[in-house]
Protein backbone atom coordinates (compact mmCIF):
# COMPACT_ATOMS: atom_id res chain seq x y z
CA UNK A 1 0.00 0.00 0.00
CA UNK A 2 2.98 1.95 0.71
CA UNK A 3 4.48 1.74 -2.78
CA UNK A 4 1.21 2.53 -4.52
CA UNK A 5 1.09 5.69 -1.98
CA UNK A 6 4.84 6.31 -3.33
CA UNK A 7 4.39 5.77 -7.12
CA UNK A 8 1.05 7.76 -7.47
CA UNK A 9 3.04 10.99 -5.86
CA UNK A 10 5.58 10.94 -8.68
CA UNK A 11 4.78 13.64 -11.30
CA UNK A 12 3.75 11.63 -14.58
CA UNK A 13 5.85 14.10 -16.34
CA UNK A 14 9.01 12.72 -15.10
CA UNK A 15 8.54 9.29 -16.48
CA UNK A 16 7.99 10.44 -19.80
CA UNK A 17 10.03 10.15 -22.94
CA UNK A 18 11.94 13.33 -23.82
CA UNK A 19 10.49 16.55 -25.24
CA UNK A 20 9.94 17.33 -28.61
CA UNK A 21 11.59 19.97 -30.05
CA UNK A 22 8.66 22.48 -30.26
CA UNK A 23 7.87 21.69 -26.49
CA UNK A 24 11.51 22.84 -25.94
CA UNK A 25 10.72 26.22 -27.60
CA UNK A 26 7.31 26.73 -26.06
CA UNK A 27 8.43 26.23 -22.39
CA UNK A 28 11.71 28.70 -22.66
CA UNK A 29 11.10 32.36 -20.97
CA UNK A 30 12.96 35.33 -21.98
CA UNK A 31 16.12 33.89 -20.11
CA UNK A 32 16.15 30.75 -21.45
CA UNK A 33 15.77 31.84 -25.14
CA UNK A 34 18.94 34.29 -24.43
CA UNK A 35 20.59 31.23 -23.16
CA UNK A 36 19.82 28.57 -25.92
CA UNK A 37 20.55 31.88 -28.41
CA UNK A 38 24.26 32.43 -26.85
CA UNK A 39 24.93 28.63 -26.89
CA UNK A 40 24.09 28.16 -30.76
CA UNK A 41 25.85 31.44 -31.18
CA UNK A 42 28.91 29.77 -29.81
CA UNK A 43 28.24 26.25 -31.55
CA UNK A 44 28.07 28.27 -34.91
CA UNK A 45 31.45 30.12 -34.32
CA UNK A 46 33.04 27.05 -33.41
CA UNK A 47 32.59 25.41 -36.88
CA UNK A 48 33.20 28.40 -38.43
CA UNK A 49 36.59 29.01 -37.03
CA UNK A 50 37.11 24.92 -37.99
CA UNK A 51 36.37 25.63 -41.35
CA UNK A 52 38.67 28.43 -41.43
CA UNK A 53 41.30 26.62 -39.92
CA UNK A 54 40.99 24.18 -42.74
CA UNK A 55 41.83 26.15 -45.29
CA UNK A 56 44.44 27.70 -43.57
CA UNK A 57 45.75 23.83 -43.26
CA UNK A 58 45.19 22.97 -46.61
CA UNK A 59 47.25 25.14 -47.94
CA UNK A 60 49.78 25.47 -45.20
CA UNK A 61 50.65 22.27 -44.17
CA UNK A 62 51.87 18.98 -46.76
CA UNK A 63 49.77 16.37 -47.14
CA UNK A 64 50.16 13.49 -44.21
CA UNK A 65 50.39 16.31 -41.77
CA UNK A 66 47.17 17.88 -43.59
CA UNK A 67 44.93 15.14 -43.31
CA UNK A 68 45.39 14.20 -39.57
CA UNK A 69 45.37 17.50 -37.77
CA UNK A 70 41.94 18.47 -39.63
CA UNK A 71 40.87 15.39 -37.94
CA UNK A 72 42.01 16.23 -34.64
CA UNK A 73 41.27 19.98 -34.85
CA UNK A 74 37.06 18.90 -35.44
CA UNK A 75 36.95 16.26 -32.40
CA UNK A 76 35.86 20.31 -30.49
CA UNK A 77 33.49 21.80 -33.11
CA UNK A 78 31.66 18.12 -34.05
CA UNK A 79 30.82 17.77 -30.15
CA UNK A 80 30.00 21.27 -29.66
CA UNK A 81 27.53 21.04 -33.31
CA UNK A 82 26.31 17.34 -31.79
CA UNK A 83 25.81 19.44 -28.49
CA UNK A 84 23.78 21.91 -29.98
CA UNK A 85 21.18 19.61 -31.80
CA UNK A 86 20.91 17.32 -28.41
CA UNK A 87 19.80 20.85 -26.76
CA UNK A 88 17.13 21.55 -29.25
CA UNK A 89 16.12 18.34 -30.32
CA UNK A 90 16.06 16.26 -26.81
CA UNK A 91 14.75 12.88 -28.19
CA UNK A 92 17.91 12.91 -31.01
CA UNK A 93 20.63 12.76 -27.99
CA UNK A 94 21.15 8.97 -28.77
CA UNK A 95 22.17 10.12 -32.28
CA UNK A 96 24.17 13.26 -31.66
CA UNK A 97 25.84 11.44 -28.80
CA UNK A 98 26.81 8.30 -31.03
CA UNK A 99 27.98 10.77 -33.73
CA UNK A 100 30.35 12.53 -31.28
CA UNK A 101 31.66 9.31 -30.15
CA UNK A 102 32.34 7.86 -33.18
CA UNK A 103 34.13 11.01 -34.45
CA UNK A 104 36.26 10.97 -31.22
CA UNK A 105 37.36 7.09 -31.27
CA UNK A 106 39.00 8.47 -34.60
CA UNK A 107 40.50 10.79 -33.21
CA UNK A 108 41.86 9.05 -30.55
CA UNK A 109 43.67 7.10 -33.43
CA UNK A 110 44.61 10.40 -35.12
CA UNK A 111 46.55 11.39 -32.47
CA UNK A 112 49.27 8.69 -32.33
CA UNK A 113 49.14 8.68 -36.06
CA UNK A 114 50.08 12.96 -35.69
CA UNK A 115 52.80 12.00 -33.44
CA UNK A 116 54.46 9.65 -36.12
CA UNK A 117 53.91 11.86 -38.70
CA UNK A 118 55.51 14.76 -37.29
CA UNK A 119 58.71 12.79 -37.10
CA UNK A 120 58.35 11.78 -41.14
CA UNK A 121 55.80 8.73 -40.81
CA UNK A 122 56.58 5.37 -39.97
CA UNK A 123 59.48 4.59 -41.82
CA UNK A 124 61.73 7.23 -40.26
CA UNK A 125 60.26 6.85 -37.00
CA UNK A 126 61.53 2.85 -36.83
CA UNK A 127 64.14 3.92 -38.21
CA UNK A 128 64.75 6.74 -35.36
CA UNK A 129 63.85 4.72 -32.62
CA UNK A 130 64.36 1.33 -33.54
CA UNK A 131 65.76 -0.90 -31.30
CA UNK A 132 65.30 1.66 -28.39
CA UNK A 133 63.74 0.12 -24.88
CA UNK A 134 60.32 1.77 -25.19
CA UNK A 135 58.69 2.46 -21.22
CA UNK A 136 55.50 1.01 -21.20
CA UNK A 137 54.30 1.57 -17.56
CA UNK A 138 51.98 4.17 -18.15
CA UNK A 139 48.47 5.04 -17.86
CA UNK A 140 45.93 3.77 -17.98
CA UNK A 141 46.71 0.41 -18.24
CA UNK A 142 50.22 -0.38 -16.39
CA UNK A 143 50.70 3.03 -14.46
CA UNK A 144 51.56 0.98 -11.38
CA UNK A 145 53.47 -1.89 -13.05
CA UNK A 146 56.71 -0.29 -12.54
CA UNK A 147 58.32 -3.35 -12.14
CA UNK A 148 57.16 -4.34 -16.37
CA UNK A 149 60.62 -3.78 -18.35
CA UNK A 150 61.01 -1.60 -20.95
CA UNK A 151 60.14 -3.04 -24.68
CA UNK A 152 62.59 -2.25 -27.80
CA UNK A 153 60.75 -0.65 -30.58
CA UNK A 154 60.51 -2.47 -33.81
CA UNK A 155 58.16 -2.65 -36.67
CA UNK A 156 55.81 -5.56 -34.90
CA UNK A 157 55.48 -3.15 -31.82
CA UNK A 158 54.81 -0.28 -33.66
CA UNK A 159 51.82 -1.87 -35.50
CA UNK A 160 50.41 -3.80 -32.23
CA UNK A 161 50.90 -0.25 -30.60
CA UNK A 162 48.29 1.29 -34.19
CA UNK A 163 46.04 -1.82 -34.35
CA UNK A 164 45.41 -1.18 -29.99
CA UNK A 165 44.58 2.36 -30.82
CA UNK A 166 43.04 1.31 -34.25
CA UNK A 167 40.56 -0.92 -33.04
CA UNK A 168 38.80 1.25 -30.94
CA UNK A 169 37.42 3.50 -34.05
CA UNK A 170 36.19 0.46 -35.60
CA UNK A 171 34.53 -1.45 -32.94
CA UNK A 172 33.40 1.93 -31.09
CA UNK A 173 31.49 2.97 -34.35
CA UNK A 174 30.22 -0.78 -34.69
CA UNK A 175 28.72 -0.91 -31.07
CA UNK A 176 27.41 2.51 -31.77
CA UNK A 177 25.36 1.56 -34.64
CA UNK A 178 24.14 -1.48 -32.62
CA UNK A 179 22.83 0.71 -29.75
CA UNK A 180 20.88 2.95 -31.99
CA UNK A 181 19.45 0.09 -33.78
CA UNK A 182 18.45 -1.13 -30.87
CA UNK A 183 17.59 1.54 -28.52
CA UNK A 184 15.21 2.08 -32.12
CA UNK A 185 13.51 -0.90 -30.70
CA UNK A 186 13.13 -0.13 -27.26
CA UNK A 187 15.68 -2.94 -26.54
CA UNK A 188 18.42 -0.19 -25.20
CA UNK A 189 18.14 1.89 -22.58
CA UNK A 190 20.65 3.28 -19.91
CA UNK A 191 18.22 3.37 -17.34
CA UNK A 192 18.06 -0.33 -17.39
CA UNK A 193 20.24 -1.90 -15.60
CA UNK A 194 18.98 -5.79 -15.07
CA UNK A 195 21.50 -8.27 -16.23
CA UNK A 196 18.97 -8.77 -18.90
CA UNK A 197 19.48 -5.22 -20.72
CA UNK A 198 21.74 -4.80 -23.01
CA UNK A 199 23.31 -1.13 -21.86
CA UNK A 200 24.33 -3.11 -19.03
CA UNK A 201 26.91 -5.45 -21.37
CA UNK A 202 27.93 -2.76 -24.02
CA UNK A 203 28.70 0.01 -22.52
CA UNK A 204 31.05 -1.64 -19.91
CA UNK A 205 33.04 -3.58 -23.01
CA UNK A 206 32.94 0.22 -24.94
CA UNK A 207 34.82 0.95 -21.77
CA UNK A 208 37.35 -1.60 -21.71
CA UNK A 209 37.64 -0.78 -25.42
CA UNK A 210 38.44 2.75 -24.58
CA UNK A 211 41.17 2.05 -21.62
CA UNK A 212 42.96 -0.48 -24.78
CA UNK A 213 43.08 2.30 -27.13
CA UNK A 214 44.41 4.88 -24.98
CA UNK A 215 47.40 2.98 -23.74
CA UNK A 216 49.41 3.07 -27.13
CA UNK A 217 48.36 6.43 -27.82
CA UNK A 218 50.06 7.31 -24.01
CA UNK A 219 53.31 5.39 -24.67
CA UNK A 220 54.19 6.66 -27.69
CA UNK A 221 53.70 10.03 -26.43
CA UNK A 222 55.55 9.27 -23.14
CA UNK A 223 58.18 7.72 -25.16
CA UNK A 224 58.42 10.69 -27.66
CA UNK A 225 57.09 14.14 -26.41
CA UNK A 226 60.97 15.17 -25.56
CA UNK A 227 61.77 15.30 -29.24
CA UNK A 228 58.50 17.50 -30.19
CA UNK A 229 58.42 19.99 -27.55
CA UNK A 230 59.09 22.75 -30.80
CA UNK A 231 55.67 21.36 -32.25
CA UNK A 232 53.66 22.15 -28.45
CA UNK A 233 53.03 18.23 -28.72
CA UNK A 234 52.65 18.40 -24.85
CA UNK A 235 49.39 21.43 -25.09
CA UNK A 236 48.03 19.62 -28.09
CA UNK A 237 48.64 15.99 -26.27
CA UNK A 238 46.66 18.07 -23.36
CA UNK A 239 43.90 19.11 -25.05
CA UNK A 240 43.01 15.64 -26.55
CA UNK A 241 43.48 14.22 -23.31
CA UNK A 242 40.65 16.97 -22.31
CA UNK A 243 38.72 16.65 -24.69
CA UNK A 244 38.41 12.79 -23.89
CA UNK A 245 37.77 13.83 -20.20
CA UNK A 246 35.02 16.29 -20.63
CA UNK A 247 33.28 13.69 -23.75
CA UNK A 248 33.34 11.01 -21.68
CA UNK A 249 34.05 10.96 -18.35
CA UNK A 250 32.16 13.92 -17.46
CA UNK A 251 28.76 13.09 -19.74
CA UNK A 252 28.85 9.18 -18.30
CA UNK A 253 29.45 11.38 -14.49
CA UNK A 254 26.06 13.35 -15.11
CA UNK A 255 24.05 10.29 -16.61
CA UNK A 256 24.51 8.60 -13.45
CA UNK A 257 23.72 11.37 -11.33
CA UNK A 258 20.41 11.83 -13.14
CA UNK A 259 19.58 7.97 -13.16
CA UNK A 260 20.25 7.85 -9.57
CA UNK A 261 17.18 10.56 -9.52
CA UNK A 262 19.80 14.05 -8.13
CA UNK A 263 19.00 15.86 -10.84
CA UNK A 264 15.38 16.80 -10.45
CA UNK A 265 12.93 16.96 -13.08
CA UNK A 266 11.39 19.54 -14.28
CA UNK A 267 8.73 18.98 -16.74
CA UNK A 268 8.71 18.64 -19.74
CA UNK A 269 11.97 17.25 -18.86
CA UNK A 270 12.06 14.21 -16.87
CA UNK A 271 15.36 13.77 -14.60
CA UNK A 272 17.43 11.89 -17.27
CA UNK A 273 16.20 14.29 -20.33
CA UNK A 274 17.04 17.16 -18.06
CA UNK A 275 20.34 15.77 -16.79
CA UNK A 276 21.39 15.47 -20.81
CA UNK A 277 20.30 18.53 -21.30
CA UNK A 278 22.41 20.21 -18.74
CA UNK A 279 25.26 18.11 -20.20
CA UNK A 280 24.24 19.10 -23.78
CA UNK A 281 24.26 23.14 -22.32
CA UNK A 282 28.03 22.52 -20.54
CA UNK A 283 29.73 20.83 -23.46
CA UNK A 284 28.62 23.55 -25.92
CA UNK A 285 31.05 26.34 -23.66
CA UNK A 286 33.76 23.70 -23.04
CA UNK A 287 34.02 22.83 -26.81
CA UNK A 288 33.82 26.20 -27.71
CA UNK A 289 37.06 27.59 -25.08
CA UNK A 290 38.78 24.50 -26.82
CA UNK A 291 37.99 25.17 -30.40
CA UNK A 292 39.98 28.53 -29.37
CA UNK A 293 42.78 26.70 -27.90
CA UNK A 294 43.22 24.41 -30.49
CA UNK A 295 43.38 27.10 -33.32
CA UNK A 296 46.09 28.69 -31.54
CA UNK A 297 48.59 25.94 -31.13
CA UNK A 298 47.87 24.16 -34.98
CA UNK A 299 47.67 27.12 -36.66
CA UNK A 300 51.37 27.45 -37.42
CA UNK A 301 53.27 27.08 -41.00
CA UNK A 302 55.06 22.94 -41.30
CA UNK A 303 58.31 23.09 -39.81
CA UNK A 304 61.24 20.40 -40.13
CA UNK A 305 61.78 18.09 -37.25
CA UNK A 306 65.13 18.41 -35.83
CA UNK A 307 67.26 15.26 -36.85
CA UNK A 308 68.93 12.68 -34.63
CA UNK A 309 72.36 13.49 -34.83
CA UNK A 310 70.92 17.13 -33.89
CA UNK A 311 69.37 15.71 -31.00
CA UNK A 312 72.19 13.90 -30.00
CA UNK A 313 74.50 16.54 -30.62
CA UNK A 314 72.10 18.71 -27.72
CA UNK A 315 72.34 15.73 -25.58
CA UNK A 316 75.95 16.16 -25.47
CA UNK A 317 76.08 19.95 -24.94
CA UNK A 318 73.74 19.51 -21.77
CA UNK A 319 75.91 16.87 -20.35
CA UNK A 320 78.69 18.41 -21.01
CA UNK A 321 77.10 21.72 -19.24
CA UNK A 322 75.86 19.61 -16.38
CA UNK A 323 79.67 17.98 -15.58
CA UNK A 324 80.89 21.32 -16.21
CA UNK A 325 78.94 22.50 -13.42
CA UNK A 326 79.16 19.56 -10.97
CA UNK A 327 83.61 20.16 -11.10
CA UNK A 328 83.10 23.51 -10.24
CA UNK A 329 80.77 22.80 -7.33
Amino acid sequence: MEEIQLNSTIDPACLQEPPLAIDVIKQLDVFGLCLYSMLTFMSGISLLLYLEQCVYIYKKLPHPQKTTIIWINGAAPVIATMSCFGMWIPRSVMITDMTSNCYFAVVMYKVLVLIIEEFGGSAVFLKRFSGKPFKITTGPCCCCCLCLPRVPMSRRLLFYLKLGSLQYAILKTVLSILAVVLWTNGNFDLSDLEITGTAIWINPFIGVLTIIALWPVAIIFMNTNSFLRSLKIVPKYAIYQLILVLSQLQTSIINIVALDGTIACAPPFSSQARGSMLNQQIMIMEMFILTLLNRFLYRRTYETLPSEAHDNDQNSKVALQTALVEHDV
